[in-house]
């Protein structure tokens, strides 16, 4: 049921677990698989864009692409999917905070690589020190992940805007394509309060960012070399 992440109490999600944990199989495995998902490894945005396209319907992918031709570059299916990416994979290991401020750099640079690697690097972290503390991931439920996916779309693809009563239609469609086991009337109370909540004022997570905050002085680095890597290799050509 659930689009994007293998429940581990099901016998696939058990047996996904098995196959990871085997050093060999669990190699091979992962050679054929480099999207993740594997064991217990991070699904990557690639793997959950396939793994909910697979599930869209008709309508539900022209929501998409309707959402889009009414918020512009920032309405692009592909930004949307990445914040229902980090609320669905990233919840729990990733700070609200976090999240927001990421999206909200998305939304100026259009730089949707890095804002995955940097997620990607920030929830292996998270993990690692889990793992180091001996500590058990949090159970969020969907709803709760639900959420989060709409706070990170309104920065991302609204700012600071109204959600018009068009808006909230394709949200709707949008985000129960991508979280079906929550409920269409959940997901609809999710994104009316959501609309309420910014016609009032706005007094929740989303309200504290007001401008993104910039990335440590290491990540602007490996950005910044990366870029020239890739100028040199324009200028040798």
């Amino acid at each position: 049921i659930h689009a994007y992440m293998e429940d581990s109490d099901t016998i696939s999600g058990f047996a996904n677990k098995v196959v990871g944990s085997l050093p060999v199989v669990g190699l091979i495995a992962r050679v054929f698989n480099a999207e993740g998902g594997v064991g217990g490894d991070i699904i990557d945005f690639a793997e959950f864009r396939r793994r909910v396209g697979n599930k869209c319907s008709v309508n539900e992918s022209r929501a998409f692409y309707e959402f889009q031709d009414r918020r512009g570059k920032a309405g692009d299916p592909l930004y949307v999917l990445l914040c229902c990416w980090l609320a669905a994979v990233g919840a729990g290991l990733l700070k609200t905070e976090e999240i927001l401020q990421g999206v909200a750099r998305l939304r100026i640079s259009n730089d949707i690589e890095f804002e995955e690697e940097n997620f990607i690097d920030m929830m292996k972290k998270a993990r690692e020190k889990r793992a180091k503390a001996k500590a058990d991931a949090p159970k969020i439920p969907m709803g709760i992940r639900a959420e989060k996916a709409v706070e990170a779309i309104y920065v991302c693809s609204f700012w600071k805007d109204g959600i018009e009563e068009d808006d909230v239609r394709l949200l709707v469609i949008m985000l129960n394509a991508v979280f079906p086991s929550v409920g269409s009337a959940e997901v609809e109370r999710i994104v009316k309060e959501k609309a309420k909540s910014v016609a009032e004022g706005g007094s929740d997570e989303t309200s504290k960012v007001l401008e993104p905050k910039a990335l440590p002085k290491e990540a602007v680095q490996l950005q910044m070399k990366d870029l020239e890597f890739l100028r040199k290799g324009i200028i040798d050509r």
